[in-house]
């Protein structure tokens, strides 16, 4: 059992009971973005004094087929029935257990027609001498089925939670669920873990190596790996590296592309994984952040921390990112998902320089702070289960 205390000053008009559901749960010092998403939102709630019970699978090491924990920051209500909040990124409940469950609210990190659009992109980024793998291509050939039987089952779920503008617009317009029943909810991360703070940048940047007459920073975080975009990075830097031997990139991360990273040269600095915690260190050192992904499902935390931390961003052109982080050009650059288009890019920001880059990075906390917090996200997804609870106190638009 896990136990918080410190409920928010201005408390809820209800107190709730809510069950939680969530594959993963934060165990390990570098969880997942859908698990520190759930784990950042349900303290958020606990805070707002609700009662939040989470529902996990255990760590490998464990025999025990469920884990689960009790976020109690609220004073115990007997006569409340639960809330029933879902984190999905592929479908777990079985629909027909689904059926009938009028307090079930299912939020998703991914459906499968955004995973058919990251294929796409994944196979337009590979190389032309490059053959398709029969495992890629088996694994496309079972992606129509998988949306068809996501449309067809759907339906038995009483309220979906997307992520982004883009999610919300394929559950209603292609999946048909009834506009009452989506309800868009963008993520949020804690304004106090990430926020400003240049003299912590400043020590970081020199106790990692970068030099002082470096002209630009970059920076990238996450898993290594293919469909975050890291081929395209790593020949992207590897071009502009032998025109601007002054530009820097930093990579917070592991996975398959660590040593080719760590190949290109002292202008790559690998720091492997980093903690949560650790991480307002390496936003704060940067001047912008970049994020190639070839994955439009869901909506990387990573941008919103670099955004919540002052830096303008770069990343892929996509609906999600377009509609929801970098919704104005001031927030940064977005590229088309190719090494042209994002040498073009960088490029852009080396003519830049840091300055017109830093002044960026004031508006994009501004915006942040305005749309970000997981505040801002507790509150919304509390106003969805209090009008679960009590259809009065619904508002519709």
């Amino acid at each position: 059992m896990l136990s918080f205390h410190g409920t928010d000053q201005n408390p809820p008009l209800k107190d709730l009971k809510i069950a939680v559901f969530s594959r993963k749960w934060p165990m390990s010092a570098t969880p997942g973005g859908m698990e520190h998403h759930a784990y950042t939102l349900h303290m958020a709630m606990a805070r707002r004094g609700h009662r939040v019970h989470v529902f996990t699978s255990p760590p490998l090491e464990q025999d025990t087929p469920t884990t689960s924990h009790v976020i109690d920051d609220s004073v115990q209500s007997p006569n409340l029935s639960p809330i029933i909040h879902w984190h999905e990124e592929s479908v777990a409940l079985p629909h027909h257990v689904a059926l009938g469950l009028s307090n079930l609210v299912v939020s998703w990190h991914g459906i499968a027609l955004e995973s058919v659009q990251s294929s796409i992109f994944q196979d337009l980024a590979r190389n032309p001498n490059e053959l398709m793998s029969s495992v890629f291509n088996q694994s496309l050939q079972g992606m129509i089925p998988k949306v068809l039987n996501e449309i067809k089952f759907f339906q038995n779920y009483a309220q979906h939670v997307a992520i982004s503008d883009s999610c919300g617009e394929m559950l209603r317009d292609v999946y048909q669920i009834p506009r009452r029943r989506v309800h868009v909810i963008v993520n949020g991360v804690d304004e106090e873990e990430f926020c400003e703070d240049s003299r912590l940048g400043h020590d970081f940047v020199s106790k990692i190596g970068v030099p002082q007459n470096a002209s630009i920073v970059l920076g990238v975080a996450g898993r290594l790996v293919k469909d975050k975009g890291h081929p395209l990075l790593y020949e992207a830097f590897s071009q502009l590296n032998e025109k601007y031997p002054n530009v820097y990139l930093i990579v917070a991360g592991s996975g398959p592309w660590l040593q080719r990273y760590k190949d290109l040269g002292p202008q790559v600095i690998v720091l492997g994984s980093m903690n949560p915690s650790d991480l307002k260190a390496f936003y704060n050192s940067i001047d912008i952040f970049v994020n190639p992904t070839l994955r439009p499902q869901g909506l990387d935390l990573t941008l919103m921390e670099a955004v919540m931390s002052g830096k303008p961003v770069m990343a892929s052109r996509f609906p999600s990112i377009k509609g929801t982080i970098v919704v104005d050009d001031e927030y940064g650059f977005m590229f088309t998902p190719n090494v042209e288009s994002l040498v073009e890019a960088l490029e852009k920001v080396v003519e830049e320089g840091r300055e017109k880059l830093a002044r960026r990075g004031k508006a994009c906390r501004e915006y942040a702070a305005s749309m970000f917090t997981a505040k801002k996200m507790a509150l919304a997804y509390e106003r969805l289960f209090l009008c679960i609870k009590n259809e009065t106190l619904c508002t519709y638009h």
